[in-house]
Order: C-alpha cells, then sequence, then structure tokens
C-alpha cells in the first residue's frame, strides 16, 4: 500500500472516530433532559454538568473533525465544489451558530433565581434534538455523498 493512501486512510479513521465523538454524546442527552425538570439540587448539578462536558467535548471533537475533513478534501478525490461537500459545510455553519447560542446561556439560567425548571428542560429537550437532527444531516451528506446538482 502505498504511504499516501495509508494517511488518508487513517485521516478517513480519525474523522469517523471524531465524528462519533461528536454526534454519540447527544444521545445521552435525551433521557437527561426530561429528568431535569423534577431534579433536586444536588442531581441537577450533576445533570448541568453532563450537559456542559458533552457540549465542550462537541466542540473539541468537532474540531478535529473539521480539520481532517480540509484533509481529505485537499488529499483525496473531492473538491470544495462537490455538492454533498457544500451541503454538509452549509449545515456545518448552521450547527456552529447554533451550538454557540443554544446550550450555555439555557444552562446559565438554572443558576438564576426563580427559574422555571420545566421550561428550561423542555427548550434543552428540543435544543437537543435540533442539534442532533443538524448533526446527523452532515453525517448523511458525508456517507451517502447524494449527488444533488
Amino acid at each position: 500500500m502505498h504511504m499516501l493512501d495509508f494517511m488518508y486512510r487513517i485521516i478517513i479513521y480519525i474523522h469517523v472516530l471524531s465524528a462519533i465523538a461528536s454526534i454519540g454524546p447527544f444521545f445521552v442527552l435525551l433521557p437527561i433532559a426530561k429528568k431535569l425538570s423534577s431534579a433536586k439540587e444536588h442531581a441537577l448539578n450533576g445533570y448541568l454538568e453532563t450537559f456542559r462536558f458533552v457540549v465542550r467535548l462537541s466542540k473539541h471533537t468537532g474540531h478535529v473533525l473539521v480539520g481532517s475533513g480540509i484533509l481529505l478534501v485537499v488529499l483525496g478525490p473531492w473538491t470544495w465544489g462537490t455538492p454533498w461537500i457544500i451541503m454538509t459545510l452549509i449545515i456545518l455553519f448552521c450547527s456552529l451558530f447554533f451550538l454557540a447560542r443554544a446550550f450555555s446561556p439555557t444552562l446559565r439560567k438554572f443558576e438564576e433565581e426563580g427559574h422555571d425548571k420545566a421550561e428550561l428542560a423542555a427548550k434543552l429537550n428540543r435544543t437537543v434534538w435540533i442539534y442532533l437532527i443538524l448533526l446527523l444531516a452532515m453525517l448523511w451528506f458525508m456517507v451517502v455523498k447524494p449527488p444533488l446538482w
């Protein structure tokens, strides 16, 4: 096997691992989001820390995902004008804006006096689903590589 081909396969492996690490933990947040509305203070803090950890993990693995994706385009057979790559990038930018504004402000509201836990928990549950849909849409484009135009 040629060394460049071997390196390309290693980058694909890193790309797939970072996609798993970026998407997978959000599924753990779905049952936790439902428990937030009835959680006692001690459990609530643990649940909120889990949310914060998953968001941080997703940000960092997202950097690896984007970096390895760039390398795959530069070194591989695809171009930046490939329709599925364009769609993935559009969704990526949408998800970055969404991630930046979706979780942290809501998580901070749990620390404010007089917050409505049920309302905030419902908002986090919706947010997790929306973000998962964005991530899974990107994954679909990368795996299926549909000929859009």
